[in-house]
């Protein structure tokens, strides 16, 4: 079975899009049971059944929930996220910070210039210079992406 999944390329775009239900076993629902156009893996789906079954079928909350696989709170979640964003809210946000929120645009012209003075300056001297300068922790990684997005953006 666990074969099958990693072949299978609706998986794949599914977990690279955010949207895969890792707990698709819990949708009891008839309709992801007997139709084969309703696939549990895809949670954007399932949460959007969920939702219309309350507001549109009049299930109770719990009752829909409990056989779409999911709890009491991820269903008021869930009709939040759909009344404020329509389909595309459903789509779970990814945790934690997004982007180098260090590498200020000011420090990002620091180090620009700081590569344009020496081409061959190292990564672990930037690191240093970025510490002297604005007193502030770059991880080594961190610096390696910036220095590609600089090198995309002077493309």
């Amino acid at each position: 079975m666990r074969q099958n999944q990693n072949r299978d390329p609706k998986i794949k775009v599914l977990q690279e899009k955010g949207t895969l239900n890792r707990n698709a076993e819990r949708v009891k629902d008839p309709l992801f049971q007997e139709n084969e156009f309703f696939d549990p893996r895809d949670l954007i789906q399932v949460k959007y059944e969920m939702l219309r079954r309350v507001m549109t079928d009049g299930y109770p909350v719990t009752q829909s929930a409990k056989s779409f696989g999911l709890s009491r709170p991820a269903f008021y979640k869930a009709q939040l996220d759909f009344e404020q964003a329509g389909l595309p809210g459903l789509v779970t946000k990814k945790r934690g910070p997004h982007g180098a929120y260090k590498l200020t645009e000011e420090v990002m012209d620091f180090i620009q210039d700081a590569c344009m003075e020496n081409p061959s300056v190292r990564t672990r001297e930037l690191i240093d210079l970025v510490v002297d300068r604005f007193d502030l922790t770059v991880h080594r990684r961190t610096m390696e992406r910036a220095l590609l997005r600089l090198k995309k953006k002077l493309l």
